[in-house]
C-alpha cells in the first residue's frame, strides 16, 4: 500500500495553476491512501472533492472550527479551510478531534480519521495539521496527546497498524514528535508507539519537506527543515504495514509552478501477501 502526506497551502499564491500541479504530482506517484491539509472548500467546491473526482478516488473532509485567521490573511471570509483523506478503496467510516489551543489564538487545528476498507484488511489512516507559532511546542504536545488518544481509539479491530500523517510544524527532535514516538521519551499514550517512516529512509535522501530552494518558503528566511510526518505503529502479523520504502515528493515545480510551499512524504507499506525472512537469533 502507498501512502501520502501533503499540506496544500490552502488557497494562497496562484492556486488555480497550482491544483493542475498538485493534480499532477499525485496522478504521476498513483498513491492509495493520502493525507492532505490546508485543503479549501469555496462556493461549493472542495480541492479535495476535485482531485477525488480527477483521481477517482473516494474521500472525506473536516472543516476547521475556526478559520477566521486564516481568512484575514487571505482576505476572504468566504473560504473555508480543513484537513481531507482521500482513498482508492472506500471511507468505511470517518470521524473528527478537535485539538486544543491557547485560549487567546484558536485557528481551529483538528485530527481526521478515516477507516479504509482495503481488499484483504481495514486500515486505520488519521491525518492533521499541527499549530504552527514557532513558540508552541507546548500546546504542540498537547495536541500529540488528543491525537494519540484518538487514534488508539480508532485503531482497535484490525491486524493493521494505524498510519499517522500530517504537518506536525515541528522538528523531528522536537518534544511533541518525539512523545508521539514513544520510543525517545514517555509516549503521549501509555503503551502506544508510532514509528516515524523516515527512519527508514536511505540517509543520504534530501528531507526537508520545509525547504528554502521553494521560493514560497524562501521568502521568510527559514532554515530547512523535515516538518511532514507519516507514522505507523508497530507491524501486524507477518510485518503487515512496515516501511518498504519512503521518499520526498513534490518537491520541483511542474511546468514552472511550484505545487505547495510543502513537499510531501510518500512511503510504501508491506501488505499481507509480501513475503520478507525472519531474522535469525
Amino acid at each position: 500500500m502507498r501512502v501520502l502526506t501533503w499540506n496544500l497551502w490552502w488557497r494562497f499564491g496562484p492556486w488555480e495553476e497550482r491544483r493542475k500541479a498538485i493534480l499532477a504530482v499525485l496522478g504521476d506517484v498513483q498513491a492509495d491512501v493520502i493525507g492532505l491539509q490546508e485543503v479549501w472548500d469555496c462556493g461549493g467546491e472542495n480541492l479535495a472533492g476535485w482531485l477525488a473526482a480527477q483521481l477517482g478516488m473516494h474521500w472525506t473532509w473536516a472543516s476547521s472550527r475556526s478559520p477566521q485567521r486564516w481568512q484575514r490573511r487571505l482576505g476572504d471570509a468566504t473560504v473555508d479551510i480543513g484537513n481531507a483523506i482521500l482513498s482508492r478503496w472506500p471511507i468505511a467510516e470517518h470521524d473528527v478531534a478537535q485539538l486544543p489551543a491557547r485560549p487567546d489564538d484558536d485557528d481551529g487545528r483538528l485530527a481526521l480519521y478515516a477507516r479504509i476498507d482495503a481488499p484483504t484488511h481495514q486500515v486505520p489512516f488519521f491525518t492533521t495539521h499541527l499549530t504552527s507559532a514557532i513558540d508552541a511546542s507546548a500546546i504542540r504536545c498537547q495536541q500529540v496527546k488528543t491525537l494519540a488518544e484518538f487514534a488508539t481509539v480508532h485503531s482497535r479491530g484490525t491486524d493493521h497498524p494505524p498510519i499517522v500523517t500530517g504537518d506536525f510544524n515541528a522538528w523531528p527532535d522536537s518534544d511533541e514528535v518525539r512523545q508521539l514516538g514513544g520510543y525517545k521519551t514517555a509516549p503521549a499514550v501509555p503503551g502506544r508507539v508510532f514509528l516515524d517512516a523516515w527512519e527508514y529512509a536511505d540517509p543520504a535522501q534530501p528531507s526537508a519537506t520545509w525547504n528554502p530552494a521553494n521560493p514560497y518558503v524562501a521568502a521568510g528566511f527559514e532554515p530547512s527543515v523535515r516538518v511532514d510526518y507519516i507514522h505507523i505503529g508497530p507491524p501486524g502479523p507477518e510485518g503487515l504495514g512496515s516501511v518498504t520504502s519512503v521518499r520526498r515528493v513534490g518537491d520541483d515545480p511542474v511546468d514552472g509552478v511550484w505545487p505547495s510551499d510543502h513537499a510531501a512524504v510518500l512511503a510504501d507499506l508491506r501488505g499481507p501477501s509480501e513475503q520478507h525472512p525472519l531474522p535469525s537469533l
